[in-house]
Parts: structure tokens; sequence; C-alpha cells
């Protein structure tokens, strides 16, 4: 049984029973407008339902959790997800919005991927149909499967810095968030700028405070204002969501890509099977290709090298 939220989104998969249940019993709440994947969208009372195509049934509104307690016990089934929006913040979830994030910056091995993307107001129930959340809630099988759908359909751009670039770059002047900083300032731009768009909102996932993102730019001649900065913003719009799952996609297609280079199966993130992997590429290669495979700075190159014979 859900518990009584007046902001809660709540989404049911149901099945083909319930759903024709569903139209009948919704037939005279209809909305009028034809929205793309979507077998209809009605409103009872404080309550929008949505039914998609791919058999999921959302509830928002103050009475969410009623009617879809109401239909869960009808159909027997439970909930896929539940997002808890806060009032104030529905704004940047029904919107046209443009948003970004990064995924590879806690990973040794692999690139870092920044990704601009924009979602439409009209294009929000197609991305909700995807099961769209943060990327890293879903396993990387999925991520194969959703974003070529989202690629298809929404406009996005990317960025990727490899490792050798990385390192060339980065000093205690040059940090992780400087590096994160200009590369979301350049995919945003880009989109802005080279893109025709109607937006609401740009929201970036907040990894540093306002001013601080700002004075990581200081001397770049295109800087993107105007931005909205907050915590768990892939959870708050759809837009950085999709910038996430794009992000992600691309990072295991590079990532893999470097692993057959290297004829080594890389491990993601930065444990101590991955300091196994890194003894294996400085037994084949030599201590060198870490500075071109791996981020230098990352405490692993301190043990994988500690621990290697010369």
């Amino acid at each position: 049984m859900a518990n009584k939220n007046p902001n809660n989104c709540v989404v049911l998969r149901v099945s083909d029973k319930t759903r024709e249940k569903l139209i009948k019993f919704y037939e005279d709440k209809k909305r009028d407008k034809v929205i793309p994947y979507v077998v209809f969208q009605a409103q009872d009372g404080d309550t929008v339902i949505t039914l998609y195509e791919s058999g999921k049934v959302m509830f928002q509104g103050i009475s969410a959790d009623i009617d879809a307690n109401m239909w869960a016990d009808i159909d027997g089934s439970s909930r896929v997800n539940t997002t808890k929006i806060k009032k104030d913040e529905m704004k940047y979830y029904t919107c046209s919005s443009i948003g970004s994030d990064e995924v590879g910056t806690g990973d040794y091995f692999g690139p870092i991927v920044v990704t601009s993307c924009y979602v439409a107001k009209d294009d929000i129930p197609f991305v909700e149909s995807l099961g769209v959340k943060d990327s890293k809630k879903l396993d990387d099988e999925k991520i194969l499967k959703v974003a070529p759908e989202l690629i298809k359909k929404i406009k996005y751009k990317s960025l990727i810095m490899s490792n050798s670039e990385y390192n060339a770059k980065y000093s205690d002047t040059y940090n992780i968030n400087k590096i994160k900083a200009i590369m979301h300032n350049k995919v945003l731009w880009r989109m802005t700028h080279e893109e025709d768009l109607k937006y609401d909102f740009i929201i970036v996932d907040e990894f540093a405070r306002e001013a601080r993102y700002y004075e990581y730019l200081q001397g770049n001649p295109e800087i993107q204002r105007d931005i909205t900065f907050m915590t768990k913003a892939e959870d708050k719009n759809l837009a950085v969501a999709c910038a996430s799952i794009i992000s992600r996609y691309i990072f295991l297609k590079e990532f893999d890509k470097l692993s057959d280079s290297l004829h080594i199966p890389l491990v993601k993130g930065a444990g101590a099977d991955v300091d196994s992997v890194g003894k294996e590429v400085v037994e084949t290669y030599g201590k060198g290709k870490l500075k071109e495979v791996a981020k230098y700075n990352f405490k692993n190159t301190e043990r994988i090298l500690g621990i290697m014979i010369y």
C-alpha cells in the first residue's frame, strides 16, 4: 500500500485485462490532446492519469496514491517507480528544458563524458515511456537499450575527454570540478547557440556552488548563463536524466573500445579489482601506459606502481 503524499508520481505496470478496464473507466474523463506513445491521458479530480503503450500507467497529483492503490489492488501489481517531487519543484519537471550531466569522473579507466540534452514539454510522455531515470539507477544493459531510443528522438551535445587529455590538464589549480565546469559550459553553450530551441530552464546537477562554478570559467569568452543549479537534478528534471543516460551510454562504448585496444578486459570504478587490471596493463605495456589510459592522480596508481618490481 502506497503512503499518501500530495506530490507523488506513482507508476504501475498493469496487465492487458486491467489496461482495458482503465480505458473504459476513464472514458468520459479523457483529455482531447493526442500524445505520442500514450493510449490516453485523463483527469479524475486531483489526479492526472496517463496510460502508456508500454503497459505502464502513471498517476500524478494530490490523490495519486489513492488512485494508484485502487488499481494496484485490482491488478495485483506493484509500483514500478515512485518519484516524490516537491510542489515548488514540479515546474522543473513539467517544462521544456536543457539539462547536462557527466559520467566517468569516478572511474580509473575510461573517459569523462559530459552531455547536454533538450527535452521539450511535448517529449515528456515519450521520455517517461522509456522509464528514464538517473543512469546510476539503471544497469548497463538497460542503458544500452534506452539510450539509442533517446538519441533518435531528442537533441543532445556530448564531449569526451580521454584520460591522456585529463592527465595533461589536471593539476592543483586545474582540478576535477574545473574540468567538469568547462565541459558542462561547452555542451550547454553549444546547445543554446547551435540549436533554435524554446526552453524554460537550463539545469545542471550541482557539483559546485554557483559562484564557484563561474569562477572556474573565468577567461572563457563563451559562458552560458541563467543556469539553475540543484542537487539530485536527475530525479527532478528529465533533460538531466536523459543527459545522464546518454553520457553513460557513450562512456560504455568508449570503455569497450579501450578494452579492445589493450586486449585486456578493463574494470569500471576504482576498487581493488581495478588495481589488479592496472597491474596487468603495466606488465604488458609498461608503467607509462597508465598516463594514456587511466586517471593518473587516482590512488590506484600509487597502489599499482607500489607493488610492481622493475
